[in-house]
């Protein structure tokens, strides 16, 4: 039996669970293909048979990601909405933290899961992140006095989405300026509508 580097087998078991869904979550990153049990195990420093005692196949540890990683995009997303001041400035916060995530390499990952894992598998974790991002988008339209806030906040993840696109086909190591250039293009169309100065 591997030795428990932990103050309980359930805290050594948790950590190791981590360990094999962060190894997924980078080689699906990587590659953007799925990876094998072995793989999995290998990146997370387990066998192939240790794998198996936390996950029954791969699918259910695609699975298990595909729990884990929207909720850490949509806590991404309202921890900078959170923290800007304004109602102006948090509507535009959620606009640069959202195309931040299309220029990172969880854009990468969200393109393998969408191929790899069955669509009934990704049709909850993606309504409920939805969810969770319009519902503060909405709350800041609201506070900011757009009289149609629901329409507003669709039409603005609209925007987000087309003019992401470009970043999402870009290589790695183009995607963050290519981010950048989306941006500008976003915030001379919702600038004005905003109120945004030269520093917010």
């Amino acid at each position: 039996m591997p030795r428990i580097q932990a103050a309980s087998v359930a805290e050594h078991h948790a950590r190791q669970r981590r360990a094999l869904l962060d190894a997924a979550r980078a080689l699906l990153a990587e590659t953007e293909q799925a990876p094998s049990m072995a793989a999995i195990g290998r990146r997370a420093g387990l066998a192939r048979s240790s794998v198996y005692q936390y996950f029954a196949s791969a699918e259910d540890l695609l699975a298990a990601v595909v729990a884990d990683v929207f909720p850490t995009w949509a806590g991404q997303v309202l921890e900078r909405v959170a923290a800007a001041p304004t109602p102006g400035t948090r509507i535009w916060a959620y606009v640069v933290a959202n195309v931040d995530l299309f220029a990172s390499s969880e854009q990468a990952v969200a393109r393998a899961l969408s191929r790899v894992v069955e669509p009934r598998v990704l049709q909850g974790p993606m309504e409920e992140f939805h969810a969770q991002l319009q519902g503060p988008l909405r709350q800041a339209l609201t506070e900011f006095g757009e009289p149609e806030p629901e329409t507003m906040a669709e039409l603005i993840d609209s925007l987000i989405v087309r003019a992401s696109q470009d970043v999402g086909a870009t290589a790695r190591t183009q995607a963050r300026k290519t981010a950048d250039i989306t941006l500008a293009r976003l915030r001379r169309l919702l600038g004005p509508y905003l109120g945004l100065g030269p520093q917010d």
